[in-house]
């Protein structure tokens, strides 16, 4: 028995080598989802003096958002690929689909400055065939001037 004691001694330090290989996956996991996380159209949009629209207005819902690209395409952040363009039917029926179920839901639409305004008309004449009461413009706030003068 007391030569079991003898030849055993406690050890004081921690063995970090299996924590590092967690965190090397975990940092592996983060970079490959990141960039999946950030979805959207890329739309530049036009920037405005608006005042920002009410955060209640939203209700916890996520507002619906028609996006117009710089071509003209139409985009609904709806749906299961909300980055792939939609024709103008597809929109109208996903967007009545849901104002059914949510008559109050907002809707925005995110148009890029550069598309037509006719294109946009258009979009809103769909939204307002597919059962939105009010529809917002989502824009870019402008520029803060420096300096004192205004």
């Amino acid at each position: 028995m007391a030569q079991g004691k003898r030849g055993r001694r406690l050890m004081g330090e921690i063995n970090v080598v299996p924590y590092i290989d967690v965190m090397l996956v975990l940092l592996i996991i983060f970079m490959v989802t990141a960039p999946l996380l950030t979805q959207g159209v890329k739309v530049d949009l036009p920037r405005a003096g608006a005042e920002p629209l009410d955060v209640r207005l939203a209700k916890g819902e996520k507002p619906l958002v028609l996006s117009i690209d710089r071509n003209g395409r139409l985009f609904l952040n709806i749906g299961s690929r909300p980055e792939q363009p939609l024709d103008e039917a597809t929109v109208e029926a996903r967007a009545a689909a849901l104002l059914r179920r949510a008559p109050d839901l907002p809707v925005l639409v995110k148009g890029d400055r550069r598309v037509a305004y006719g294109r946009v008309v258009e979009a809103m004449v769909i939204l307002q065939r597919a059962g939105a009461r009010k529809v917002g413009f989502l824009t870019d706030p402008l520029p803060e001037r420096r300096g004192g003068a205004a």
